[in-house]
């Protein structure tokens, strides 16, 4: 079993689609089922990003290779055995190769996706996985307590138990520790707007330069100004599955992010002979790449001179557990939940829960002003 990934030369509908994933037999003949499947799955509209196409298509090649090795086949769902092949495939991950159960669990999701779509076609009977009944949390009320008796939900019973690991978040003290370290203004700035803002990391690598203005001169009084992200303004702004939506930035800091663009940005600008789009640049003059992996490395190596370990996605976290606290303690008259996922962009409810669960660990007080305190004490850039 091979896995490849096309180049150029595959075009479909007239489009290329290099990197897209190809499995092979040992034979180099097309795995058909697992390639009908990926064109399916990653290319009807329903994920909307290439980052799912290396872990969908490593899944499809351990499972089929798992197969092959054990000389098993796909299609046999009716093994009359009390252990069916994705059975076999996930209790084989757990234990002989010894995966976590979260790899495994992410591994299993694609694998059930392919026999849901090996059933629509009719190359299987039926599902080699059933449902089962199982207890999960639940959420009453208003930003309460998880109610520790559960609820029922039906769930796929061919995957392990998932046991939630809650966010990680910084502290105040550890927010101001972590930027006092850093004196790179231009990385500084770029830490401060994942924490005031709760911005994904590509979002922060491709945040246009266009989007920032001066309040004051643009006579905004409002303490937080609505920014509209929108992939399709002709800026260059990336988003989770190339949605649009709208933030707020506290006016203080968006008059800083002026500043930092007016006094500071320039330095790296004038390195380019290109007018690049993003507010951040590297040394180079140049914008980050990669989905913003450099600006991953400068998180982390900046918390590891802080003697804090953090990364880009624990920025996110900080910002959305402060804000609800704060929303909540302060009965601005907006749902907290609500705010905090529109403004991380998730596009269930359900997601930003989590963040439910850190609520009684923030007992200081100074999270009732979250971005009033971060201004106060950092100042301006």
């Amino acid at each position: 079993m091979e896995l490849v990934w096309a180049t150029e030369d595959l075009v479909i509908a007239g489009r290329p689609y290099p990197g897209f994933p190809i499995l092979l037999w040992d034979t180099m003949d097309s795995c058909i089922p697992a390639n009908e499947f990926f064109r399916h799955y990653l290319l009807r509209g329903a994920i909307g990003s290439r980052k799912s196409w290396p872990s969908t298509g490593r899944a499809l090649y351990d499972f089929f290779s798992f197969l092959q090795v054990h000389d098993l086949d796909w299609r046999d769902v009716e093994r009359g055995e009390a252990k069916s092949v994705v059975g076999a495939y996930r209790d084989y991950s757990l234990m002989e190769c010894k995966l976590t159960s979260s790899t495994t669990r992410q591994r299993l999701h694609y694998v059930c996706k392919f026999y849901e779509y090996a059933q629509q076609q009719r190359w299987v009977s039926r599902l080699p996985f059933g449902h089962e009944e199982r207890t999960v949390k639940r959420v009453l009320g208003f930003l309460a307590h998880v109610d520790t008796k559960g609820g029922k939900a039906m769930v796929n019973d061919i995957m392990p138990r998932k046991h939630r690991t809650l966010p990680k978040f910084l502290s105040m003290d550890e927010i101001k520790a972590l930027l006092a370290t850093q004196e790179n203004p231009h990385h500084r700035m770029i830490i401060r707007l994942g924490l005031q803002t709760g911005l994904r990391r590509e979002e922060i690598a491709s945040f246009p330069l266009a989007y920032i203005f001066d309040p004051d001169s643009a006579g905004r009084r409002e303490r937080n100004i609505r920014i509209r992200l929108d992939p399709y303004d002709g800026h260059g702004m990336r988003t989770k599955g190339s949605k649009p939506r709208d933030i707020y930035i506290s006016r203080r800091f968006l008059a800083d992010l002026h500043r930092y663009v007016v006094q500071i940005r320039g330095e790296r600008a004038s390195l380019s002979r290109i007018k690049h789009e993003p507010l951040f640049l590297n040394q180079f003059g140049e914008p980050y790449s990669d989905d913003g992996k450099r600006i991953a490395r400068i998180v982390r190596e900046t918390g590891k001179r802080a003697g804090i370990r953090v990364h880009t996605h624990m920025l996110r976290h900080t910002y959305a557990t402060h804000t609800l606290v704060a929303l909540q303690r302060n009965r601005a008259g907006v749902d907290p939940l609500v705010f905090v996922q529109r403004q991380l962009g998730h596009s269930s409810i359900q997601t930003t829960m989590v963040y439910l669960h850190l609520v009684n660990e923030l007992a200081d007080d100074a999270v009732l002003a979250y971005d009033d305190e971060l201004n106060a004490e950092l100042g301006a850039v």
